[in-house]
């Protein structure tokens, strides 16, 4: 259902249960699919592909150009996976040549006044709080949860199930499964509450939280850490996951917490 005070662009596609509300704007290559919503005063740019049952709250802008003076006009995408909501005034930027897309996963919660710049990933049942700010080419594992205001530095990469604290600034990569805070941010244990309501077993926690331990409590540098790591524990797929994050990191890890 589309009101009559929206625009479309007739080169849209829309599925037939769509609804539309006044006062929208929707430019050329554009598809949503069904069941979505799209709320009064939201503008999507052309490249959106946007899911099933995609919830868009009023005065979002999804896919506008890149905030980035490289952006030559290319084609690129801004693609919203199924069952996902933006809130009001959310901010969604299209890839550049880089990428060619920027990518929102499946059920994933974007809140208030929250900004995803170029190039970005952000995986499936990812929520990022009021006003977060996602700088270009930043990839956020599946199940992140980013506290309200938390700022991203570009190419930073945050790995699976990890929490971030409100108001952090996140300038290194955040490993899987961790808990981060304070500034500069630092490692504040393993996400074991989030891990827990997502039926990991004590016995798989107890593991994560072993090697983290390795990792940030016992003095050794990275590479010591990942040698006593590989040599002496079992390989799992979340040992290799983590191991593998660490080995990856083009911008270093978030280091441990050390009181003054």
């Amino acid at each position: 259902m589309i009101q009559p005070l929206a625009y479309v662009h007739p080169s849209s596609k829309i599925a037939e249960n769509v609804v539309i509300d006044p006062f929208v704007t929707i430019h050329k290559n554009v598809e949503i699919d069904e069941g979505s919503w799209i709320g009064s005063g939201v503008t999507i740019f052309e490249g959106a592909r946007i899911g099933k049952n995609v919830k868009i709250f009023p005065g979002a802008i999804v896919s506008a150009i890149p905030q980035d003076l490289k952006f030559d006009g290319e084609d690129s995408l801004t693609i919203i996976g199924d069952n996902t909501v933006i809130r009001e005034c959310v901010t969604l930027n299209r890839g550049t040549k880089d990428r060619g897309k920027t990518e929102i996963g499946k059920n994933v919660l974007i809140m208030a006044y929250s900004h995803v710049a170029h190039d970005c990933v952000v995986g499936d049942n990812v929520i990022l709080a009021n006003s977060t700010q996602v700088a270009g080419h930043v990839v956020v594992g599946e199940y992140a949860i980013l506290g309200g205001a938390t700022l991203v530095h570009q190419f930073v990469h945050i790995g699976k199930h990890a929490m971030i604290s409100g108001g952090s600034l996140v300038r290194k990569d955040v490993p899987p499964f961790t808990k981060a805070a304070r500034e500069p941010l630092s490692y504040e244990g393993v996400n074991s509450i989030g891990l827990r309501r997502r039926g990991f077993p004590s016995e798989k926690i107890a593991e994560i939280q072993e090697i983290y331990r390795t990792l940030y409590v016992r003095g050794l540098n990275n590479a010591k850490a990942i040698a006593e790591i590989e040599a002496n524990m079992q390989a799992t797929p979340e040992r290799d996951e983590i191991l593998l994050f660490i080995k990856n990191s083009d911008r270093g890890i978030m280091k441990g917490y050390i009181s003054k």
